[in-house]
C-alpha cells in the first residue's frame, strides 16, 4: 500500500516573525512591570492567619483578659495587692496575737511600733494556745531565752487563708525589728562597729507597688507571651506540615517568617498602649507614656526575634518552648547584674524621674531587637528551607 510523501512530512505552522522570540527579549515596559502582583497582600495574608489564629488558644486569651482586667479596674484591685505587697498602708486593720513567755519586752515593744498588730500577754502558754484555738487572737509568740543569751521566738499561725498572708508579712517586719533591737543591745559584744542605716520615708505604699510592680508587670508580661506564640506558631507550622504548603504562595520562608515576627512583635506595644490609657482612667499617670512603649516594642521584637531563632532550630516544639523558658529566665537573672533593672527602668520614666543610665539603657534595648532581627536573617539564610 502507497503513501502520498507529503503524508510522512511533519504538520508545520507559520510563526509570526513579530511574535518569534529572538535571543534578547524585549524589555517591558513600566505598565507590565506595574501589573506584577505585589508580595505586601500575601504577607498581610499571613499577617491576619496569625492573628486569627490566636482567638484558638485559650491560654493566651486568658492571659490577655486577666491583664486586661487588672489594668481596667486597678484603682481597686490596688488596695487588695497592696494589703499583700503592705499591709501597714491598709490603715485601721489589727489583728490580735497572742505573746507568752518571760522576755517579752522587746517583742511587745516591737509589736506596737509596726502597726496592726494587736497584743495580748498571757502568763499561761496553754491559756495563749487555748485562745488561739478558739480564735480569740490570729497567732501566738512564745518567747525563750537560751543560755547564750539569744532571744527566741517561736510563732504559730493559721496555715492558710489571706489572714494568713497579712498576719505573715506583719510579724515578719515585727521579728525584723525585734533582730535590730537585740543587735544594737549587743554591739558592744561585735568586734567591729555596724553602718548605720538611714531612716524610711514615708511613701504611700499605693504609689510604690503601682510604679515599681504593677506597671512593670503590665508592660514586661506581653512581651513574654510574644514570644511563646511565635515559638509555638512556627513549631506547628513545621509539624504540621502548613508551612510547606505557605511556601508555595509566592513568598520566600523570609517573607514568612518575617510576617509570623511582625504579627507577634506588634501584639505587646498594642498592649501596652491599651494598659496604659486603662491605668490613666483609673489614676496611674505615666509621665512619659511613649519611651515605655518605644521600650516595650524594642523588648517584644527582641524576645519574639529570639524565640523565632529558637523554633527554627529547634527539632520540635517541645525542646523548643524548654530552650525558650529556660533562656527567658537566664535572661531575668543577667538583667540583675545591669545598672539599672528593667523594672526600675520602666519605673523611673512612669514617674518622670529618668537618668542617664535610664536613657542609655532603653538605647541598648533597641540595639538588641536590631541585633535580635539580623539573628533571624542569619538564621534563614544558613538553613535549608526544604529540610524544615
Amino acid at each position: 500500500m502507497s503513501r502520498d510523501r507529503d503524508s510522512d512530512r511533519e504538520p508545520t505552522v507559520d510563526v509570526d516573525e513579530r511574535e518569534r522570540p529572538g535571543p534578547n527579549p524585549p524589555k517591558q515596559t513600566d505598565s507590565e512591570t506595574s501589573e506584577r502582583p505585589s508580595r505586601f497582600g500575601p504577607r498581610w495574608a499571613v499577617v491576619r492567619r496569625e492573628l486569627r489564629s490566636l482567638r484558638s488558644e485559650k491560654t493566651i486569651v486568658l492571659a490577655i483578659a486577666i491583664q486586661l482586667f487588672i489594668a481596667a479596674f486597678s484603682s481597686f484591685l490596688v488596695v487588695g495587692f497592696v494589703s499583700m505587697y503592705d499591709p501597714d498602708g491598709l490603715g485601721g486593720y489589727e489583728i490580735d496575737v497572742a505573746i507568752t513567755g518571760d522576755d517579752r519586752a522587746d517583742l511587745e515593744a516591737a509589736a506596737d511600733e509596726q502597726g496592726g498588730l494587736s497584743t495580748v500577754y498571757y502568763d499561761d502558754s496553754d491559756a495563749a494556745y487555748a485562745a488561739f484555738d478558739g480564735g480569740d487572737v490570729a497567732a501566738v509568740l512564745e518567747t525563750t531565752r537560751t543560755d547564750h543569751d539569744r532571744l527566741v521566738v517561736d510563732v504559730t499561725a493559721p496555715e492558710e487563708g489571706i489572714e494568713t498572708t497579712l498576719l505573715v508579712a506583719q510579724l515578719r517586719d515585727t521579728l525584723e525589728a525585734v533582730e535590730h533591737a537585740e543587735r544594737a543591745g549587743n554591739v558592744d559584744r561585735l568586734e567591729s562597729t555596724p553602718v548605720s542605716v538611714p531612716n524610711e520615708g514615708d511613701a504611700s505604699p499605693y504609689v510604690a507597688f503601682t510604679y515599681t510592680i504593677l506597671i512593670p508587670l503590665l508592660l514586661f508580661l506581653p512581651a513574654f507571651i510574644s514570644g511563646s506564640i511565635v515559638v509555638d506558631s512556627l513549631s506547628e507550622e513545621r509539624e504540621r506540615g502548613t508551612l510547606e504548603l505557605l511556601r508555595v504562595t509566592p513568598l520566600s520562608l523570609t517573607d514568612i517568617v518575617d510576617a509570623k515576627l511582625v504579627a507577634t512583635a506588634a501584639l505587646a506595644p498594642v498592649q501596652a498602649v491599651v494598659w496604659l490609657v486603662l491605668l490613666a482612667v483609673n489614676g496611674a499617670a505615666v509621665a512619659r507614656p511613649g519611651v515605655l512603649i518605644a521600650l516595650v516594642a524594642a523588648l517584644s521584637l527582641l524576645v519574639v526575634g529570639f524565640g523565632t531563632v529558637v523554633a527554627l532550630l529547634a527539632p520540635d516544639r517541645r525542646q523548643a518552648q524548654l530552650l525558650y523558658s529556660v533562656a527567658i529566665v537566664g535572661a531575668l537573672v543577667v538583667t540583675t547584674l545591669l545598672p539599672e533593672h528593667p523594672a526600675n527602668t520602666v519605673a523611673k520614666f512612669a514617674l518622670g524621674s529618668s537618668t542617664a543610665t535610664s536613657w542609655l539603657l532603653v538605647g541598648l534595648y533597641c540595639l538588641l531587637a536590631v541585633g535580635a532581627v539580623l539573628a533571624v536573617r542569619a538564621t534563614i539564610e544558613r538553613i535549608d528551607p526544604a529540610e524544615l
